[in-house]
C-alpha cells in the first residue's frame, strides 16, 4: 500500500514537472518569437523598409493590440508609404493621442490636400507639384536642373535614392510645409523639397538653391539619422558653393549647441547667417585635413553607425569643438 502511494506521488510529481516544463517551453518560445520580431522590426526601420516594418508591426499588434508605441509606429509607417487616407482613418480609430500622432495627422492632412490641389509633372527621379500658374518653362527648368543635380550628387556620394523625390514649387503660403517659418527662410527640405516659385526668375539663385536642398535629401537617404545641423548645412553649402565668398559675420562665435540645433528656430536673419557661415567653415576644416571625397563619402555613410563625434575622430582626428575653435 505504502509503495503504491509513493508511485502515485511520483506520477503526480512527474506530471506536475512535465506540465510546468511544457508551459516554460511555450513561454520561452513566445519570448523568442517576440524578440525575433523586435529584432526584425529594428532592421526594417533602419533600412526604411516600410512594407517590412508594417508586416512586423501588425504581427506584434496581434500579441498586444493596445500597445501605444506600436500603434504610433503603424501610423508613421502608413504615412511614410503615402497612404494618407488609411493613415488618417487609423489615427481616428485610436483611443489615445500624443505629440507624434498629432504631427502625423497634420502631415497626412497636408500631403493629402497637396495631392488633391497641386498640379503634377514628373521626370526620371522627381515628382514636381505646383500651385498657381507658373510658366511651363520654369517648371521644366526646375526638373532639368534637379536631374543634373541628381546625377552630380549620386556620382559624388556613390549613392542613389530609392524613391522619386517630391518637389513643391509653391506660390501659396499654405504649401510651405508644417510649422511656422521665419521670414528669412527661402527653400526648405522636410521630406519634400519646397521652393518658392518666384526664385525661378533668377538663375543665380535657384540653381544653387536646388543643389543645396537636394543635398539634404541625399544626406537623409544616406544616414537615416538626425545629424547635427552644422554638418548637414555645412555639407550642403560646400556642395552648392554659393556662399564661398561671404564675409565673416560680426560678433562672437556661436556655441556648439546653437550649431547642432535647427537653424529655423531662430527668427533673426543675422543669427541664422552666422550659423550658416560657421557651419561651412567647420566642414571646410574637415576637408582641409583630408580632401579626398571618397574619405568624405565614407565619413557621411558612417555617421549612422558611429555618431558624429566618433566619425569625426575616426576620419579626421578632430572634434566639433576643435573645428569651431579653429575657425578664424
Amino acid at each position: 500500500m505504502k509503495r503504491n502511494v509513493v508511485i502515485v506521488a511520483l506520477v503526480v510529481l512527474a506530471g506536475y514537472i512535465l506540465y510546468h516544463y511544457v508551459g516554460y517551453r511555450k513561454l520561452a518560445a513566445e519570448i523568442e518569437s517576440h524578440n525575433c520580431l523586435v529584432e526584425e522590426m529594428n532592421e526594417c526601420l533602419a533600412a526604411y523598409d516600410w512594407k517590412c516594418a508594417e508586416r512586423v508591426t501588425r504581427a506584434m499588434l496581434e500579441e498586444d493590440p493596445n500597445d501605444e508605441i506600436l500603434q504610433t509606429n503603424l501610423a508613421l509607417i502608413l504615412l511614410e508609404q503615402g497612404r494618407y487616407d488609411e493613415c488618417l482613418a487609423y489615427i481616428a480609430s485610436l483611443k489615445f493621442r500624443n505629440e507624434h500622432i498629432e504631427t502625423f495627422q497634420q502631415k497626412a492632412e497636408l500631403l493629402k490636400q497637396e495631392m488633391e490641389e497641386l498640379h503634377l509633372e514628373k521626370s526620371t527621379h522627381f515628382r514636381l507639384e505646383y500651385d498657381g500658374n507658373p510658366s511651363r518653362s520654369n517648371v521644366m527648368e526646375a526638373l532639368a536642373v534637379l536631374e543634373v543635380a541628381y546625377d552630380s550628387l549620386s556620382t559624388l556620394f556613390d549613392f542613389k535614392l530609392e524613391n522619386k523625390i517630391g518637389l513643391v514649387l509653391y506660390q501659396a503660403a499654405s504649401h510651405t510645409g508644417i510649422g511656422p517659418r521665419p521670414d528669412w527662410v527661402g527653400a526648405i527640405f522636410d521630406g519634400k523639397l519646397r521652393v518658392p516659385e518666384n526664385v525661378m526668375d533668377y538663375t543665380g539663385v535657384y540653381r544653387p538653391m536646388l543643389f543645396h536642398e537636394l543635398t539634404h535629401c541625399f544626406l537623409r537617404g544616406m544616414t537615416h539619422v538626425q545629424i547635427p545641423f552644422w554638418v548637414n548645412e555645412g555639407i550642403a553649402q560646400v556642395v552648392d558653393a554659393s556662399r564661398n565668398h561671404v564675409e565673416k559675420p560680426a560678433g562672437e562665435k556661436p556655441s556648439i549647441n546653437d550649431l547642432e540645433g535647427a537653424f529655423v528656430q531662430h527668427d533673426s536673419r543675422e543669427v541664422a547667417e552666422k550659423l550658416y557661415w560657421y557651419s561651412q567653415k567647420m566642414v571646410e576644416g574637415m576637408l582641409a585635413r583630408n580632401g579626398s571625397f571618397v574619405h568624405f563619402r565614407n565619413f557621411i555613410q558612417d555617421l549612422k553607425k558611429l555618431g558624429t563625434e566618433k566619425a569625426l575622430k575616426q576620419y579626421y582626428d578632430v572634434t566639433a569643438e576643435q573645428l569651431l575653435e579653429e575657425v578664424r
